[in-house]
């Protein structure tokens, strides 16, 4: 069942990611933190993300803006390890709070009430008309840089504000897509390599059981995903569809953020 939830959600998040709103990083966390610890959860979806974005710097990458790539893509590969940081930080932290519920017992730690407060957080921000208007000229894209790595270290939620800081860079869609998906492959280098170095602290005991098939088959249906996407060839703008999957997120943040999940 897990794998088949898992998938589902790799599948359609990547191909509505191509050119739309939600962020295939902001769906797979919450879907992946149903069945695995928080940190396992944001380090199996920036798996997924990498290997995602590298397929779609295959498609459209030659259309990258490369010095937009190091305005902001650089200053956010180096935010992104101060955010990654912070999660190990978090992850390593006691409970805050315990209580027990229909004869279960649950717990309020650091790392779910972050994570979940995050996620409930950008599933609004993604769906606010507002802040989809939103665009800062290009003189603030290192600041924007700064601000997206930090997140996307944290928790994975990068696009969003990626979006807000490169839709006024003057780019073409193809550059546009290329551009975002060259900064994301710098920021997931850069978190996977500090979410490596904090289970290596842990003996890599956060790994175990079926992950790694499952980060496996997610990537393939993100891959499909994309290349679906791409073969639309404009905006995909689904209100229902982001209004179900807003929902589900803010439920599944909310869940983990009260030690529910």
């Amino acid at each position: 069942m897990d794998f088949l939830v898992v998938c589902l959600a790799a599948l359609v998040a990547s191909g509505l990611t191509l050119f739309s709103g939600f962020g295939l990083g902001t769906i797979l966390t919450p879907v992946f933190a149903l069945f695995f610890p928080v940190p396992m959860a944001v380090a199996m979806t920036a798996v997924v993300h990498l290997a995602n974005n590298l397929f779609k710097i295959g498609l459209v990458g030659r259309e990258a803006d490369w010095r937009i790539v190091a305005r902001f893509g650089l200053p956010a590969a180096l935010a992104a390890i101060a955010g990654a940081s912070l999660l190990a930080l978090f992850a390593a932290m006691p409970a805050i709070a315990g209580y027990e519920l229909a004869g279960r017992a649950h717990e309020i730690t650091p790392v779910k009430a972050a994570i979940g407060l995050l996620i409930v957080g950008f599933a609004l921000l993604e769906l606010s008309p507002r802040f989809a208007r939103l665009a800062f000229p290009p003189r603030w894209l290192p600041l924007g840089g700064l601000l997206s790595g930090f997140f996307g270290g944290l928790s994975g939620n990068q696009g969003a504000l990626r979006s807000a800081f490169l839709i006024r860079a003057g780019l073409s869609k193809e550059a546009f897509v290329g551009t975002g998906a060259a900064c994301a492959v710098l920021v997931d280098t850069v978190r996977l390599g500090v979410y490596g170095a904090s289970f290596q602290a842990g003996g890599w005991a956060i790994l175990q059981g079926d992950g790694g098939g499952l980060v496996l088959v997610a990537t393939l249906c993100a891959f499909l995903g994309a290349w679906l996407g791409k073969r639309l060839l404009k905006k995909v703008t689904l209100c229902f569809v982001e209004l179900t999957v807003a929902a589900m997120m803010v439920v599944i943040g909310g869940g983990l953020a009260v030690g529910l999940l």
